[in-house]
């Protein structure tokens, strides 16, 4: 047994106090059990060992990628336990406590400006420029989340555990779109096995490109890129749900409150388009999401960072 070893088999919860009496229910895969407190542990295993398999990743390379902080905290955690040096393009548009967590593995991180600490298309735009011209220095591999197919298979052990855990007893899906990776991965697998299934994807209101809306700036870190990803795949997708910064860290607040369930923003995100989900579909509907961080990541950040002054009696 290795650190790699204890990434996937994560606890799923029912939640039972922000639903409405009578509509539903709602579970969530605890995501945060995963070695560096993400789902992200996921991808970086799979995207590692598949190119360590194929000769494009070979001992002696550096791993480089653009990340928001969770892909580039998973990877740098795989590197530190296979022995690769790793080089991280981020950004201070994303919490410090992701931004640290890298460093702490080992990784050597460049920092890329944001407007105001906000996600736009052209931020993450200008991380991949970085990116790419890194990638031209000899022995790197460049990962490359937004077009790495490899990315998806690592979320297809997600759908079964998620499935088995349910026992077969699912009516939707619901998750939030970065790459799209992990939504394409976890609904090929859940639409193999029960093709009723719905898959509810989810954005932020102000950047609603997957809804055919323009793009703009939100506070929801990792996902909303500002333009449709390349791994997304439309014809796996049932419906697509939007959803406010503002109303995602109201619900992760609510979810911290009155269900223990410290998360990120995203989370918060997920639990809100899910809580219109069953609402819809009525008060048998059995529709499970994801906690895909944890809330430590974001201790530093408004959506947790205590307002209240201290004063000493």
């Amino acid at each position: 047994m290795n650190i790699l070893d204890a990434i996937g088999h994560t606890s799923l919860v029912q939640l039972r106090r922000v639903l409405p009496p009578g509509e539903g229910g709602i579970f969530a895969k605890l995501e945060w059990e995963n070695p560096t407190g993400s789902f992200k542990d996921r991808m970086a295993l799979a995207v590692i060992t598949r190119a360590e398999a194929d000769g494009r990743l070979r001992p002696g390379d550096a791993v480089l990628e653009y990340t928001g902080g969770s892909t580039g905290t998973s990877l740098a955690l795989v590197c530190a336990a296979k022995g690769y040096p790793i080089r991280i393009v981020s950004s201070d548009a994303f919490s410090i406590e992701k931004l640290d967590h890298m460093r702490a593995l080992g990784a050597d991180v460049t920092i890329v400006p944001s407007e105001g600490g906000r996600t736009t298309r052209k931020l993450i735009l200008e991380m991949i420029e970085v990116a790419r011209r890194m990638s031209a220095e000899p022995s790197v591999f460049w990962t490359d989340q937004l077009n790495n197919h490899d990315s998806i298979a690592g979320y297809h052990p997600l759908g079964e555990e998620i499935w088995t855990q349910m026992e077969g007893k699912i009516d939707a899906f619901v998750h939030c779109v970065g790459t799209a990776a992990s939504l394409r991965g976890v609904a090929t697998i859940l639409k193999r096995h029960d093709p009723r299934i719905r898959i509810v994807a989810v954005e932020p209101s102000e950047s609603a490109v997957l809804s055919g809306g323009k793009e703009g700036p939100h506070h929801i870190e990792g996902v909303g890129i500002g333009y449709i990803p390349p791994l997304w795949d439309h014809s796996l997708v049932d419906e697509i749900v939007t959803v406010s910064t503002d109303e995602a860290n109201a619900m992760a607040r609510r979810i911290s409150r009155e269900e223990a369930l410290f998360a990120g923003t995203s989370s918060g995100a997920n639990v809100s388009a899910a809580l219109r989900i069953t609402a819809v579909l009525g008060s048998r509907a059995r529709v499970v999401t994801l906690m895909s961080d944890s809330g430590l990541k974001y201790v530093s950040t408004d959506l947790y960072r205590s307002r209240i002054g201290l004063t000493m009696s």
